[in-house]
This record gives structure tokens, sequence and C-alpha cells, in this order.
């Protein structure tokens, strides 16, 4: 395995871990606007730099070739359970049953 090969590997892990830090500074800036308005700006401003730097992690994945675990990817033949239903007809289209 090379080095491109371990980076796309990489790569989705660090987007997820990414995603959730956002979001627990988000948090943390709603709790402290009150009392340390400054303190939570700068946490704001760290999701921002977070935004960014997801975006820039997602053009590398992209580059690199992806992996085909991407969570979203639409001609993925199964599920993993993350939609919370994994019946499909193959092309993407899910069966409702009445």
């Amino acid at each position: 395995m090379n080095d491109l090969e371990k980076l796309r590997v990489m790569l989705p892990h660090w987007i997820n871990h990414n995603q959730g830090h956002g979001k627990e500074f988000a948090q943390w800036a709603e709790k402290l606007a009150g009392d340390s308005p400054d303190v939570a700006q700068l946490l704001r401003n760290a999701v921002c730099s977070l935004q960014e730097a997801q975006s820039c992690l997602e053009e590398a994945l992209e580059k690199t070739g992806g992996i085909p675990e991407v969570p979203n990817c639409s001609h993925q033949p199964h599920t993993h359970g993350q939609h919370g239903h994994s019946h499909s007809d193959g092309d993407g289209h899910h069966h409702h049953h009445s």
C-alpha cells in the first residue's frame, strides 16, 4: 500500500472527526455566548476554519479517487444500515411497502 492509498483510507476518518469537532465547538460557543462572548466568537471562528478544512479534505479525498465506503454514495449496493433501511432494487430506488 503506497502513501496515496493510505491517505485514501485515512481521509474519511479525518472528515468524520472534523465534523464532530465542529459540532462540539458550535455547542460550546452557544453555551458561552452570554458569559464569554469573546471566547464564543473564537469558537465560532474555529468552526469556520474547520469548514474550510473540511472542503480541503473532501477535495483531497476526491483527488485520491475516494473509497467505496463513502457514505451516501449512490452507486453503493448496500447501505451498511446507515439509512435505517437496506432494501433497494440495485439502482438506488428504495421500495416502500404499504
